[in-house]
């Protein structure tokens, strides 16, 4: 073999390793204490990962003839939240993503009304729990919720989601 052939091959063998190993990294911390609680105490991306920060979702109408901004329109908190996750999931799809690549999260829940103005966590987490920590989808990300004075949504609006999402190059 002469020189040129030799270094093509090691050029082209070089190529491949390198792109073999360009796979973005995704580390999950979780919680001490092998604590079950679903949700990662924090999360590592490698510098090879496209981040997405994906903007708030708030739910559409659980039943679009009912008075708009009535309970009955949006529904209680787990209602809510599963119809933020509907759309989360389709606009992740138009993105080449889905919920196992959600690194972070936040959660924005007015207090309900029902509930002496507090926030249903307890509803939220039903729905969450179907996404995320699943044996179909055990991916957790890093999460905050807050129980804030009012969405833009307007009345009975009780949560918001926003995301951010690692996707490997």
């Amino acid at each position: 073999m002469n020189k040129t052939v030799k270094k093509s091959i090691l050029v082209a063998a070089a190529a491949a390793l390198f792109s073999a190993n360009s796979f973005a990294e995704v580390t999950r911390h979780a919680l001490p204490n092998n604590n079950p609680f679903p949700i990662s105490r924090a999360v590592e991306v490698t510098s090879d990962t496209t981040l997405i920060f994906h903007a708030g979702m708030t739910p559409g109408p659980v039943n679009p003839d009912a008075e708009k901004g009535s309970r009955e329109y949006y529904g209680d908190t787990e209602t809510q939240a599963l119809s933020v996750f509907k759309r989360l999931e389709s606009s992740f799809k138009d993105l080449g993503v889905d919920f196992g690549d959600v690194v972070k999260m936040q959660v924005f829940m007015v207090g309900d009304p029902t509930m002496d103005g507090k926030m249903d966590f307890g509803g939220f987490m039903k729905a969450y729990t179907k996404y995320f920590g699943t044996k179909e989808q055990p991916n957790k990300p890093s999460r905050s919720a807050f129980q804030i004075a009012g969405l833009a949504g307007g009345p009975n609006m009780l949560i918001e989601i926003e995301v951010v999402l690692a996707k490997p190059e």
